[in-house]
Formats: structure tokens, C-alpha cells, sequence
């Protein structure tokens, strides 16, 4: 009979299954194969292995610390996938920044009547030009010097950035190697800093710009916004520096040496020493060399430039000092009255304002004036001569042009333009309007058709010109016009209306705001017109009785586009051709009373002119000439600062100096002298006109 299992046993060690179950299922461990336990020993080992491998294990030695070459694959491989995630993640997140401030902002930049340049007002001597205005050949000498590959890069140097780190880093000077996308980059959005942020910074930002811009936006961002020296930035303001021409005028030869002064002005401006010369002259030639190299210029067309283009010399930075203060002004008055151009745009720059001023002549204004103070006034000696001022104004009577003004002694001392400021009453300078007034009064109710007879030009004798006839509507106004008399300019404004009076005037161009009240001494000169406006209404005179609003400004620019707006002024009828020639007999005796007749001329009265007298109480001296060539206005006032009203002109220059009415004649003639065309036939009087 055969056992249970449980009470078996055999001979080779087997025992029941009996006991605890601890028991039992020790002894089924102790059963199992060697070979499962090996097993179990190897996994538990792998199991306990390191991820690196580093000491390795079952090394000794060197070779102990030595990675093996999975571990050095690996961390490389990880190394390169995180570096390009970064990169990526960076690249992705840059967005291209507005241009900064200095970037944006460009000159305005101010030109005489003859086109020449004048001032460049702004922080930035800077204008932007189309890439099509820069000549194709300054295009290629640009690109031949700074970066030949500039169309198939990239837009970064890798090696120019890692060596600029490098030096940075060490501290020492960085090295160039950038490419012209880098260097337009960091002119428009980065600063100037050489730190290795910047660096980072512009790598990523050239690497955008270069994928999301066209190559041609680039190149001519980066003639725009490089620095050429002589104050200037970008090719336009470096064209007119170094040639006096605009860009588009430049030649292969001149173009070749701009390129060249872009990798450092300050060693390579030709003019500023003579091993700046020499540099200049080698750096020049190679970049014209380059070109054929790269395929950019043909040998025959560099066989052209042999002779180095020398730039004319550096002149200090323009500024407002002296007269250019005020004819900036007046510019930009004009400008914001007739295109609504704000001062704030003005401010922002990159305006072309082409002027009506002429330099020769705002320059005998100035010596004028100067000359005149200079031999009649003592502010050293008398206390009366302190505190002169004096305004001018010339203006071009057959279109209303100013052609040049005195504004002050200095625009950047004393800031006030006394050319084109109200507050000096204009007294006896102003009865000429009364005296058209009344002739018109006269006129009413006749018909226009009939000619009504003017006063012939007075006859020379030998103490002068004689006094003319008196016309229809003036029994008494001539000789009080030229003998600055107040009473009938007092009842003829009573009997015409002083509103009738005002009207002529502001149609003739004096401003509405510059008139006074309307009460008796309205007409003899209460109303206080700029020197600007009052040589501009002396024209009427001149014209037979047309107006022409006086202008500053021919043309302007933004970006080479034209703003509208600035339509030259057309001529208006201010007055009958009757009233102002007989208004001008008058006139010609006063011009000829005040100045005499020009020397060779005797028997002919120059020009027209009203003036302050003896009798004027007013605390201003004028004297208004006018030709046909130009009307110009002086005026003499004395102001002090903190004090509203204007300080008395008794005793101004002496005594028998009229209360200064004496100068503004004196001014006029020694103006009058320097401009006057070399052989100026004799002028034709009104009444000699078709």
C-alpha cells in the first residue's frame, strides 16, 4: 500500500511536505536548480549598473578615466540637441525691434536759393535717399570693400562674431568681419556697445533680418544709417560732406572713396593729415581693384579712375549761430502755415527745405547793420545806446521772395528774430496806406475805366528833387508824407474810416493780428508789422498796386518725395494802379530826401521809400526802400530784458540823430550799395510803365 506524499521520504534527502508553510517553502527554494540562482545573481547585478559609466568600472589604471567612446558620442549628441533646441527656441521668440531714436531721427537740412547747402538742424546729420538714387557704382565699391558676398550670405559671420567675443572677452580692441547685415543691424536697432550680449543680439537679429528682409532693404539701410565722418550719416549727408553734390551725382572714382573712409574716418578723411592721405589714396585703389576682382567692374572702366578724387576740405559742423537761427525760423513758419507740417515733424527731421534766401545778400544786410552800429553807436559811452536792437528784412518785389533779413546779433544769444517779430509801432512808415486809402476814397463812384492823372516824378534842382503837384484825392497828403507831418493822416483816416484804412493794409500784407485799435492815432503808425511784412507791403507800391504774399520756401522734400502744399503765392489787387502811383510820387521824394540819388543817376529817383521823422514820438526809427529789385526794411527799437514795454529812443546816436531815425536810412543805402547790379540802368517811374 502506497503512503500519502506527505509521509513519503526517500534515500536522497527528501522529506514530507509537512510543517509550517515558512518550513516548506524553504525547502522548495533549497530544491531548486543552481542555474536559476546564477541567473538571479547576474540581473540583480545589471540592475545595480550606472547610467555613466565614468570611473569605468573593470578598468585600473588610466584607462579607468578614460569615457569610452559611446559616452562621448552620447553627450555630444546631447549636447548639439540642446544647443540647436536653445537656437531655435531663441530664434523663434526674436522679433526685429523698431528702429531706436538715433536711427530714426535724420537731419532737416536747409538749402540756399542757389541750392547750395545752408545748416543741417537735427542730432543726426542724416537724410534718407532710395537705394535707386545711390548710383550702382557706389552700390558695388561699397559692397567690394565691406562684404563681396553680401547677395549669398547669410546675413551673420560666424567667425567675425566668435573672433569680436574673443577680444572682447580678453578685453582687447575688436577686430572687424561683420557683414553688412550685422553692421545695418546694429546701426538701426542695437547700441554701439562692444559687449558680448550685443554680439548674441545682433547674431540673432542679422539672422532674421537677413531671412525676412530683402537684400536690397538692407543695403540701403546700411548706406542710410553708416557713419562716413564729417559729421555725417548715411551716403546723402556724406556725399554732400565730402563733394558738395547729392548721392546720385557721384561718380565711380568718389564713390570708391567713401567706401573707403567707411572703415575709419578718423585714419582715412584725406584731408586731415597727409598719412590720412596716404591711406586714403591705397585703401581707394584697392577697392577699385576689388571690384574687377569680384566681377563688379570691368578693367577698361577701372582704367577711368586713375587720378584720386580729392574731397574739398572739412568744414566745422553747421550750426544756427549768426543769421541762420532766424532764417530757420522764418522757414519753418512758413512751412507750418502752408503745408501743416507740425514743429514736432520738423523736430523729427529728414526734410529737404529748399530756401528763397540768397547768402550774398543776408550777408550785406549783415555787414550793413553792423558796419552802421559799429561807427554811430557808443553803448560804452552813452547810456541811450545800450539795449539797440535792429531788425531787416529784404524781399524781391516781382514775387514776393525773401531774400535775405537781419534778425538779431546772434540767433543762439539773442533769441527773439527782430526781422519777423510785432511789437514795434511802425509811425510815419505806415501813413502810406492812409494816403492810398484816401486816393481810393476819391476813386469811389468814378468809373474805373478812367484814367486818373499821377503826379510826374519831381525834376532835379540844384538843392534836390522839387516837390510834384498835388493829385485830385491828396491836397496836403504829399507834403505831409514827406514832411512828416500827423495832422492830415489824422483827418484823412477820420474821413475815409479807419476800417477802410486797416483793410488796404492788411490786403497790401501787413497781418489782421498786427493792427491796432481803431482810434485817432490809427493812422499815424500805432499798428506794429514785422520788418518781414512791411517790406513786403511796400511792394504793393512798387507793382502797381498788386500784392504777393511774401514766401520763404520753394520746395521740400521728405525721402525725395515732394509735400504738397507749397504753390509759389500768386499776385492779388491790393489797391487801384491810380492810388499807388500817386501814393508813389510821394515816396520817390521821400527816398530822395533820405538817401539822395544814386551816384550817376541824378536826374532819376531810385526807389520808394517811406520813413519815421523828427516829429515821430514813437519808440522806433524806420526807414522802408524799395526798388525794383528788392524792398527792404530796416527797423531800430531798443528792448530789455524783463521789461515789456520798449525803452525811448531819445537820444539814440547823439542828438542830432532824430531819436535814431538817422541809421535805418544809412543801413538801407550801404545794403542798397553792395547788392545793386553792377550797371543798374534807371528805374522807370510808374506813371513810365505799359
Amino acid at each position: 500500500m502506497r503512503l500519502p506524499r506527505k509521509h513519503r521520504a526517500d534515500g536522497a534527502g527528501r522529506t514530507d511536505d509537512t510543517g509550517s508553510p515558512e518550513q516548506t517553502e524553504g525547502r522548495r527554494r533549497a530544491r531548486r536548480p543552481a542555474g536559476r540562482a546564477k541567473s538571479r545573481r547576474r540581473g540583480a547585478r545589471k540592475a545595480r549598473r550606472r547610467l555613466i559609466d565614468f570611473p569605468r568600472r573593470g578598468r585600473r589604471g588610466w584607462r579607468r578615466w578614460t569615457p569610452s567612446w559611446k559616452l562621448t558620442s552620447g553627450l555630444f549628441l546631447l549636447f548639439a540637441a540642446s544647443l540647436a533646441g536653445l537656437f531655435t527656441a531663441v530664434y523663434i521668440q526674436v522679433e526685429i525691434p523698431d528702429a531706436h531714436d538715433s536711427a530714426r531721427r535724420q537731419a532737416t537740412v536747409y538749402y540756399w536759393a542757389d541750392g547750395s547747402r545752408m545748416v543741417s538742424v537735427g542730432d543726426v546729420n542724416r537724410q534718407d535717399v532710395k537705394l535707386a538714387e545711390v548710383p550702382e557704382s557706389v552700390q558695388r565699391a561699397v559692397i567690394a570693400a565691406e562684404n563681396a558676398d553680401f547677395y549669398t550670405d547669410s546675413g551673420v559671420s560666424l567667425t567675425g562674431i566668435g573672433r569680436a567675443a574673443v577680444n572682447i572677452v580678453k578685453g582687447e580692441e575688436t577686430q572687424g568681419g561683420s557683414t553688412l547685415t550685422q553692421q545695418y543691424v546694429k546701426n538701426t536697432y542695437l547700441s554701439q556697445d562692444q559687449t558680448v550680449e550685443r554680439k548674441i543680439k545682433e547674431l540673432f537679429l542679422s539672422l532674421k533680418v537677413s531671412n525676412q528682409r530683402p537684400k536690397s532693404e538692407i543695403l540701403e539701410g546700411y548706406l542710410n544709417t553708416s557713419w562716413f565722418g564729417r559729421d555725417a550719416y548715411g551716403v546723402q549727408a556724406a556725399s554732400y560732406a565730402y563733394y558738395g553734390i547729392p548721392a546720385k551725382e557721384l561718380n565711380p572714382g568718389q564713390g570708391a572713396l567713401l567706401a573707403a573712409v567707411l572703415k575709419g574716418a578718423e585714419s582715412l578723411d584725406p584731408s586731415l593729415s597727409a598719412e590720412n592721405h596716404k591711406r586714403a589714396e591705397d585703401r581707394w585703389s584697392w577697392i577699385l581693384d576689388r571690384q574687377v576682382a569680384t566681377g563688379s567692374m570691368s578693367a577698361e572702366e577701372r582704367a577711368k579712375y586713375t587720378r584720386f578724387p580729392e574731397p574739398k576740405p572739412p568744414v566745422k559742423p553747421t550750426s544756427q549761430a549768426g543769421q541762420t537761427g532766424y532764417l530757420v525760423d522764418i522757414a519753418n513758419k512758413y512751412l507750418k502755415s502752408r503745408t501743416g507740417i507740425t514743429g514736432k515733424e520738423l523736430a523729427g527731421g529728414g526734410y529737404a527745405v529748399h530756401t528763397t534766401f540768397e547768402k550774398d545778400k543776408v550777408l550785406a544786410l549783415t555787414k550793413a547793420v553792423e558796419q552802421v552800429s559799429a561807427e554811430r553807436l557808443d553803448p560804452q559811452k552813452r547810456a541811450e545806446d545800450q539795449f539797440v536792437q535792429v531788425g531787416a528784412a529784404s524781399i524781391r518785389p516781382k514775387d514776393g521772395a525773401v531774400v535775405a533779413v537781419y534778425g538779431g546779433s546772434d540767433a543762439i544769444e539773442h533769441f527773439t528774430n527782430n526781422a519777423d517779430t510785432s511789437g514795434v509801432p511802425a509811425a510815419s512808415a505806415f501813413k502810406p496806406f492812409v494816403y492810398a486809402a484816401a486816393v481810393e476814397k476819391e476813386l469811389e463812384g468814378k468809373e474805373r475805366s478812367a484814367e486818373v492823372a499821377a503826379p510826374e516824378a519831381p525834376k532835379a534842382t540844384p538843392s534836390g528833387p522839387a516837390a510834384s503837384g498835388p493829385t485830385p484825392a491828396s491836397v496836403s497828403l504829399h507834403g505831409a508824407l514827406v514832411n512828416s507831418d500827423h495832422t492830415p493822416f489824422v483827418e484823412s483816416g477820420k474821413k475815409v474810416g479807419l476800417k477802410k484804412v486797416k483793410d488796404l493794409a492788411v490786403a497790401s500784407g501787413l497781418r489782421e493780428e498786427s493792427m491796432a485799435k481803431l482810434e485817432p492815432t490809427f493812422s499815424i503808425g500805432t499798428s506794429t508789422p514785422s520788418a518781414v511784412r512791411l517790406a513786403s507791403a511796400y511792394t504793393t507800391f512798387v507793382n502797381q498796386g498788386r500784392a504777393t504774399e511774401p514766401y520763404s520756401v520753394t520746395r521740400v522734400e521728405r525721402s525725395g518725395v515732394a509735400v504738397d502744399g507749397l504753390g509759389q503765392p500768386k499776385p492779388r489787387r491790393a489797391m487801384s494802379s491810380e492810388a499807388a502811383a500817386t501814393v508813389s510820387a510821394a515816396l520817390r521824394q521821400v527816398s530822395w530826401s533820405a538817401v539822395g540819388p544814386p551816384q550817376g543817376q541824378r536826374n532819376q529817383l531810385p526807389s520808394w521809400a517811406g520813413r519815421t521823422g523828427p516829429n515821430d514820438r514813437m519808440n522806433s526809427a524806420w526807414f522802408i526802400g524799395a526798388t525794383q529789385e528788392l524792398s527792404t526794411s530796416v527797423a531800430m527799437f531798443r528792448t530789455k530784458p524783463d521789461v515789456p514795454q520798449l525803452l525811448p529812443m531819445q537820444g539814440v546816436g547823439g542828438p542830432d540823430s532824430d531819436r535814431g531815425s538817422a541809421f535805418p536810412p544809412l543801413i538801407w543805402k550801404a545794403y542798397n550799395e553792395a547788392t545793386a547790379p553792377a550797371s543798374q540802368p534807371p528805374s522807370p517811374g510808374p506813371q513810365d510803365r505799359p
